[in-house]
């Protein structure tokens, strides 16, 4: 399964299933990541951290970790 770290920049992506458990989880649920929402990937830091999204109108930024546990549909 792809993660939300391998979409390139421009591409949307369906969230499929989110992994993990904890704080982690929780964060990406309380921004409103959630299974079948469309995320837009809009910029990549150079490093690869943050990622920068557009989820319901607003624009959030995932860090590396966080963006691994979001599994995207292909």
């Amino acid at each position: 399964m792809k993660t939300l770290n391998e979409v390139p920049v421009g591409s949307k992506a369906v969230v499929k299933k989110l992994k993990g458990q904890g704080p982690t989880k929780r964060r990406i649920m309380d921004m409103g990541i959630t299974k079948g929402v469309t995320l837009d990937v809009v910029k990549v830091a150079p490093l690869g951290d943050p990622i920068e999204v557009k989820v319901r109108g607003y624009q959030l930024s995932i860090r590396k970790a966080e963006a691994e546990a979001i599994l995207i549909e292909e």
